[in-house]
C-alpha cells in the first residue's frame, strides 16, 4: 500500500510538472487531473492491479475484432487469384521420378535363407477356349447315350442326331459301341448338298438365311463366288453346316393304331392285325407294365427323339398290359422295336410294348388289366435286356408314361 502511494505521489508530480507549460488550455488539465484522481482512488482501494489486467483483456478483444474485420473486407471479398494465375495452377507440372540402382537378386541367397519359400514352377500351361469351325469325330464308348455325348460337347441332344442322319437315322437306340459320331462346332444341323438342290430351299426348311449358311467359316463358302442362290457353285456331297437351324424327327414311333382302322399297323411290321370289331375297354388308368420301376436306358426325351421310356429288368421278366384292351398289334418290327405289342384300350388311348423275348398273346385278342402279354427281351436294337413302354393317346400325341402310370 504504502508503495501504491509512493507510486501515485510520483504520478501526481509528472503530471503536475507536465500542467506547468503555459500554452497548455485549463480543460485538457482539468480532465487530466480527473484522471489522476481517479487512479490514486483505486490505488488506495487496490485496485490497480486488476484494472491494469481489465485494461490490457479489452485492449486485446477491441484489436482482434479489429483484425476479423479487416480480413473480412480486404481478404475474404477479395479475388485473391486471377483468372490468368488459376490456369497457370492447373498446368501439371511434370515431375521426374528419380531411379535408384537395385543390387543384383541372389535367388539361390533368397531360397536358402530362413524362412524362405520354394515355389513350385507350373509345367502346365491354360490356354483360352477357341471358337470352333470344323466337325469333329467321336468314337461311342461304353455306357455312352445321346444326351451324354451331346453334354461333353456343350450342344442339345437333337444336334446330335441331326449332325448323324445316315448312322442314326433319329433313333437314338441306334447308338452303338466303337460307332463313330459327326460332332458339329454348336447347335444345329449338317446338310450333304445334292444335285439340284438350292440355296434358298434348303434355307428355308431349316429356318434360317442363306446367308447363315454361307458366312459359316467351317463351309468355306464365299459370297463372291457362290453364284446363283438357285444354282450355287457347290460341289455334290459338300457337306454344309447349317448353324442354328433345326428340322422335324424322322418318325420311326409307332403310329396310332384303332381298332376301328387297323391301317396303321400294317406298316409297321408282320404284327399287323385285321379289322377287330369287338373287346374290352380300359378304364382309364394306367398299371406298371413290369415287375421292376426305375430305368435302364433312355427316358421319355422329345428332343432326342424318345417317345417312350425304358423300364429296366432282367431276361423273361413278366410284361403285365398297362390296362384292358384289345391287341391290334402282335409280331415283329423292323423299325427297331424288335418284337412289339400294341394294345387299342378303346377309351381314346393305346399302350406299346418292345424288344420282348416272348409274346404270349394273339391278333384281336382282350386283355384285362395286369394280365401277362408277354416276357422282357432285348430283341430289335437294344444294348440289353429292358422294356420300351409308349403312351399315346387318340390324337395321335405321345405322352410322358411317368404322367400317367400308378404306383
Amino acid at each position: 500500500m504504502v508503495e501504491d502511494q509512493q507510486t501515485a505521489k510520483s504520478v501526481s508530480d509528472s503530471l503536475a510538472e507536465e500542467r506547468t507549460p503555459a500554452n497548455e488550455s485549463a480543460a485538457p488539465v482539468r480532465a487530466a487531473n480527473r484522471w489522476v484522481e481517479i487512479w490514486e482512488s483505486l490505488l488506495r482501494m487496490g485496485l490497480g492491479e486488476a484494472t491494469v489486467r481489465s485494461a490490457t483483456m479489452v485492449a486485446l478483444i477491441v484489436l482482434t475484432l479489429v483484425v476479423v474485420w479487416v480480413m473480412r473486407d480486404f481478404y475474404l471479398k477479395a479475388d485473391l487469384v486471377t483468372p490468368v494465375q488459376a490456369a497457370r495452377m492447373r498446368v501439371v507440372q511434370i515431375t521426374l521420378t528419380p531411379t535408384v540402382s537395385l543390387p543384383p537378386f541372389d535367388s539361390a541367397a533368397f531360397l536358402s535363407s530362413a524362412g524362405g519359400v520354394d515355389r513350385q514352377a507350373e509345367i502346365h500351361t491354360i490356354l483360352p477356349t477357341q471358337p470352333r469351325f470344323d466337325i469333329e469325330q467321336y468314337v461311342v464308348q461304353k455306357g455312352d447315350t445321346v444326351i451324354g455325348i451331346a453334354q461333353k460337347f456343350g450342344l442339345q441332344p437333337q444336334t446330335i442326331l441331326w449332325g448323324n442322319l445316315d448312322s442314326l437315322a433319329d433313333d437314338p437306340h441306334r447308338l452303338q459301341i466303337g460307332q463313330k459320331l459327326n460332332v458339329l462346332p454348336l447347335d444345329g444341323v449338317l446338310h450333304e448338298w445334292r444335285a439340284g438342290e438350292g440355296l434358298n430351299g434348303i434355307a428355308k426348311v431349316y429356318g434360317v438365311t442363306p446367308e447363315d449358311i454361307i458366312q459359316w467359316p467351317g463351309n468355306h463358302l464365299s459370297q463372291d463366288t457362290i453364284g446363283d442362290y438357285a444354282h450355287p457353285n457347290i460341289p455334290i456331297g459338300t457337306r454344309l453346316m447349317v448353324p442354328g437351324g433345326s428340322r422335324p424327327f424322322i418318325s420311326w414311333s409307332a403310329p396310332l393304331m384303332s381298332r376301328k382302322d387297323p391301317a396303321q399297323s400294317k406298316i409297321f411290321g408282320s404284327g399287323y392285325c385285321g379289322t377287330i370289331t369287338d373287346g374290352f375297354i380300359g378304364n382309364g388308368t394306367f398299371a406298371w407294365p413290369t415287375t421292376e420301376k426305375y430305368l435302364s436306358g433312355y427316358d421319355f426325351s422329345p428332343e432326342t427323339n424318345h417317345w417312350g421310356i425304358d423300364i429296366a429288368g432282367a431276361m423273361g421278366n413278366p410284361i403285365y398290359a398297362t390296362d384292358s384292351g384289345v391287341i391290334v398289334y402282335a409280331g415283329w418290327n423292323d423299325w427297331g422295336y424288335g418284337n412289339a405289342i400294341v394294345i387299342d384300350h378303346g377309351d381314346g388311348w393305346q399302350s406299346l410294348y418292345g424288344h420282348l423275348s416272348q409274346i404270349n398273346v394273339a391278333c384281336g385278342a382282350s386283355v384285362s388289366q395286369g394280365a401277362t402279354i408277354g416276357a422282357m427281351g432285348s430283341t430289335g436294337r437294344s444294348t440289353g435286356p429292358h422294356l420300351h413302354f409308349e403312351l399315346m393317346n387318340v390324337s395321335g400325341v405321345r405322352v410322358n408314361p411317368w404322367s400317367y402310370l400308378t404306383k
